[in-house]
């Protein structure tokens, strides 16, 4: 049956009615997402029903527990504060807000709980935010940036005019992006940031970066935001010859929403497609019918996988211990490879970046497209051990 907000919603205030358990009780799992906002399709139902398909294949006994954050820092870290202090929640997964992620991941380690991130996709979560209490699963900015501004800028795409989303994550894509174009011979020529969230008109952004002469329109958001600057683009009928546009994130969820006529041509990076190979496309099956009309994105994968591997641990160690310790579990975590459908073998490195390939991938022509979500052609692998920031280079006090 597909899930709904509001069953979402019930199942969320039937647990912030349960007092806290005791020690022989089930583990419990929280899922802080955005139910209603401009990142509802990245994250919400859909990691939701991909966090219970990996409870259900671990035949564990686990609680799972569905809050919105409503892409407001100050709500997200009160459930989040309510969830460990009073409800028993042993780890949180998703939080697809960069800065509400950062906030978790601190209270994670105060409280020495867990924080398995797959919505947030800074690179700071790894880099100088990182503690020996979280790990993130979902690509990052890095990653992104790397792979699809290098690719822009072989291309020919030099002078860069950047539309970003004003909170973490815009800034950290922004500013990783900035750094490959300028090392490999480009600039920036622009800028433009917008209120996140709440903005849904983005022409004046748009007639900016077109004053400006930059020959690439580069895109640092995702989710609603950027399936609206996509199709406001195209209505504006950009590009124009000698430009391009660039979505430096994105999810086949953001795609879908405009459609392989308007957005075809696009490259975009991730890791993770249902249809790469005959593992994604065995998960794809057993989770779509709960969600039919939002496929599995990376985000959404790497619920799965991270919750998976966590009750991989957890079998292994036992509830108790996990229960005990959030830095104890991530320790053993880390020592055991990961293994899954989604993202193949792989593993989690010592500043908490889960580690498996990217992929550069290109949006299909509406005529090479076999249907809806059918929009993605392979332009280019990038290995595990390329795919991700070096460790040297992020400044994880863990790392030192």
């Amino acid at each position: 049956m597909p899930i709904t907000r509001r069953g979402l919603l019930a199942t969320a205030g039937l647990a912030a009615a349960r007092p806290a358990r005791a020690q022989t009780a089930p583990l419990r799992i929280g899922v802080l997402t955005d139910l209603s906002g401009p990142y509802r399709d990245t994250g919400g139902a859909t990691s939701v029903a991909c966090a219970r398909q990996a409870i259900h294949e671990s035949g564990m006994a686990v609680e799972l527990l569905v809050g919105d954050h409503q892409q407001k820092a100050d709500v997200g870290l009160a459930v989040a504060r309510r969830w460990f202090d009073q409800e028993g929640v042993d780890v949180i997964i998703d939080v697809n807000n960069s800065a509400i992620a950062l906030a978790v991941a601190g209270l994670a380690r105060d409280k020495d709980r867990l924080h398995l991130n797959t919505g947030a996709a800074t690179s700071d979560l790894t880099g100088a935010a990182c503690n020996a209490n979280t790990a993130a699963w979902t690509t990052d900015t890095w990653c992104r940036a790397h792979s699809t501004a290098g690719a822009v800028l072989r291309a020919g795409g030099k002078a860069w005019f950047f539309i970003t989303a004003d909170y973490a994550f815009g800034k950290s894509i922004e500013a990783d992006a900035a750094g490959f174009i300028e090392a490999g011979g480009g600039r920036i020529v622009g800028g433009a940031r917008y209120p996140f969230p709440g903005t849904t008109d983005f022409s004046a952004y748009l007639l900016q970066a077109v004053s400006s002469g930059a020959d690439v329109i580069a895109f640092a958001n995702t989710g609603a935001d950027l399936a609206n600057c996509i199709k406001q683009a195209r209505e504006f009928q950009l590009p124009r010859a000698g430009q391009r546009l660039a979505a430096m994130s994105g999810y086949i969820t953001d795609f879908h929403a405009v459609g392989a006529a308007d957005a075809q041509g696009l490259l975009m990076t991730e890791n993770f497609y249902w249809d790469l190979n005959d593992r994604t496309r065995a998960f794809l099956g057993r989770v779509k019918a709960a969600v039919p009309e939002n496929w599995p994105s990376t985000a959404h994968a790497s619920a799965y996988s991270a919750v998976l591997h966590y009750l991989k641990v957890a079998h292994a160690m036992g509830p108790a211990a996990v229960r005990a310790s959030g830095a104890a579990t991530l320790a053993a975590m880390k020592a055991m490879p990961t293994d899954d459908d989604c993202f193949g073998p792989g593993y989690i490195r010592i500043d908490g970046r889960k580690i498996h390939p990217a992929y550069l991938f290109r949006v299909k022509a509406p005529g090479e497209s076999t249907g809806p979500w059918d929009l993605f052609t392979v332009a280019e692998t990038i290995p595990a051990d390329q795919a991700f920031r070096p460790l040297a280079d992020g400044r994880c006090p863990l790392a030192t």
